[in-house]
């Protein structure tokens, strides 16, 4: 059955709207079920026509570490709102959790909830159309019983790289650390000590550190602030735990992205989010939500790529949501139905192809 674009409902009746969930929740199930059967070859569809061909991958990941690259151009822009296209066909029990931009060229950095890490180019994994299936990321790597990837960072984007654990420990390390010298499986910090890794990202070495909890709570310090083995960045509430990290560089020159696991997304200005002198602190609120599914660190002319449990992937425009100074409960990014945001990417728009 062929994907096509969901039609405002706003003016039909909730019995109409519901059956069409109905609908929708059987065809999930129909395609779940088809991810057991012998894997076919598929084309690759049409490029995005507001894109020229690019080397760009979107590269979707599992829970479970199933992953499978698709070039950037394959996936239309949406209006802000939509409700997108599916995407990865992972296998019943496991759901789509990590969602990230990089050129065909480079390698990928996996950070498992152990804080080991491990080098993976990004040649390796497998070229699919939008919805298409993967393979395990995981399966040549030596992990230890119960260890769970956490973090995909594409190699070489900045001069440092840090490290958020669970429990709002932050590590960071300079970027040689994780270099092509380094060791697979490297620990990057005690996780016995310090608590399973939640998030990661690079930085400048020179900036702010944003850091975000489960319940829109944030802290902005500076990150030399932060003794060289690491330390709290922010005082967790009881049931609360630390789920994202961005580098803020110029400190009030850039904007961070927060997504709800509802799709309700901002754009947080840092000009009205002011630094703490050390971390350490309490959080303050950043967005209004009980869930967080996503930080990052984006410009006006930036695509943002969102991704569902229920694997739907949308993209639109960064300039599509208004940016703002003050605490909000944020606007529509992606319309879900018994779905949540999982994950977030952000990448440089490319111009319109020359007629």
């Amino acid at each position: 059955m062929p994907d096509t674009d969901r039609p405002d409902l706003t003016s039909a009746s909730p019995a109409i709207t519901a059956y069409i969930a109905s609908l929708e929740a059987a065809l999930a199930r129909l395609r779940a079920d088809a991810a057991a059967e012998p894997e076919q070859p598929q084309a690759i569809s049409a490029p995005e026509p507001n894109e020229p061909p690019t080397t760009l991958n979107v590269v979707t990941t599992s829970a479970d570490g199933l992953a499978k690259r698709t070039p950037r151009h394959l996936y239309s822009r949406q209006a802000r709102g939509g409700m997108g296209v599916f995407d990865l066909e992972p296998p019943d029990g496991d759901a789509p959790a990590f969602l990230t931009v990089v050129d065909e060229s480079h390698e990928l950095i996996l950070i498992t909830s152990l804080a080991r890490a491990f080098h993976l180019p990004v040649s390796r994994l497998p070229l699919a159309p939008v919805r298409g299936r993967g393979q395990s990321l995981l399966a040549d790597l030596a992990l230890q019983p119960g260890e769970r990837l956490r973090a995909l960072l594409p190699a070489g984007r900045g001069a440092a790289v840090a490290l958020l654990s669970a429990q709002g420990f932050v590590r960071v390390l300079p970027a040689h650390v994780l270099g092509p010298a380094m060791a697979p499986g490297a620990a990057l910090y005690r996780a016995a000590d310090y608590g399973t890794l939640a998030a990661a990202c690079w930085t400048t070495g020179a900036g702010d550190l944003f850091v975000a909890t489960q319940r829109g709570l944030a802290i902005r310090f500076p990150e030399r602030s932060l003794p060289l083995a690491g330390g709290i960045a922010i005082r967790l509430e009881p049931g609360d735990r630390a789920v994202g990290v961005e580098g803020v560089d110029p400190p009030e020159g850039q904007a961070i992205f927060l997504l709800g696991a509802d799709g309700r997304c901002t754009i947080r200005l840092m000009s009205g989010f002011a630094a703490n002198k050390a971390p350490g602190g309490g959080g303050k609120q950043a967005l209004k939500t009980d869930h967080l599914a996503a930080v990052l660190a984006v410009d006006e002319g930036d695509d943002l790529f969102l991704l569902s449990r229920l694997s739907k992937i949308i993209r639109f425009q960064a300039a599509e949501v208004p940016p703002k100074e003050g605490v909000v409960a944020g606007v529509i990014g992606m319309a879900l139905r018994a779905d949540e945001c999982v994950a977030a990417a952000a990448s440089p728009a490319s111009p319109p192809p020359t007629p």
